[in-house]
């Protein structure tokens, strides 16, 4: 009987482990796909300040520099490097999420929408969405990881251009979020991933492992999250 039990613990210690190694594969291959849209989003916020550098230094070169315009230019790069610093450390928690952090549902699709809507376009897909304020607080990893998996597990599959919508509704207990992909007309275009494609496997060990509903067909997908406190 103990050789049994022992059996039992061993099988279930190696179907856990075998679960984690299937979430972690998952979200590894998310983060890969996303890396490009990443590091977009992280240039964008970092641009401008080598654009007002440069106009400065223009501006300290003239024979007599014009000192109010130097310290405004001062000015501007000092905002703006603490603006890009805030966001780039917001980016990066889309790689090293922070235990415990929320964020509204609505915030939430708009993230995604933001750092997925170039790499969409670029690829013929239109995203569009037209949420009502929702305020309620869901785990911020969660929304961000589950959204975006969603996103592209619909969209890796199709060959031609797409619009794919997102509404969502909340109460005080659950937030439930709904994507529609539509065929659109016009000429197709080569579907280039910049790695393997997000299958609904995939979705699923994520979605279990942060305790998420999902549901999905072939053109839809339904996340259904905890309202958290």
């Amino acid at each position: 009987m103990v050789s049994a039990l022992n059996d039992m613990t061993s099988t279930a210690a190696s179907n856990a482990q075998d679960n984690l190694m299937r979430v972690e594969a998952a979200r590894y291959a998310l983060l890969r796909r996303l890396a490009f849209s990443i590091r977009h989003q992280m240039v964008a916020h970092l641009q401008p300040i080598g654009m007002v550098t440069e106009l400065l230094e223009r501006r300290l070169r003239a024979p007599t520099p014009d000192l109010h315009q130097a310290h405004d230019s001062v000015a501007k790069i000092n905002g703006l490097s603490k603006a890009a610093a805030h966001d780039c450390l917001d980016v990066i928690t889309w790689m090293a999420p922070e235990p415990g952090a929320t964020v509204p549902v609505g915030q939430a699709v708009q993230d995604c929408m933001v750092l997925l809507r170039g790499n969409f376009s670029f690829r013929g897909l239109s995203l569009r969405s037209d949420l009502p304020e929702l305020p309620q607080p869901v785990g911020r990893s969660a929304a961000r990881m589950l959204l975006s998996a969603c996103l592209l597990a619909l969209t890796d599959p199709l060959d031609g251009p797409a619009e794919v919508t997102i509404s969502a509704q909340a109460n005080d207990e659950l937030a439930t979020v709904d994507l529609r992909v539509q065929r659109t007309e016009g000429d197709g275009y080569e579907n280039q991933l910049n790695y393997r494609a997000l299958l609904w496997p995939d979705v699923q060990a994520m979605a279990q492992a942060e305790d998420v509903e999902l549901a999905h067909t072939e053109s839809t997908a339904r996340l259904t999250f905890a309202v958290l406190d």
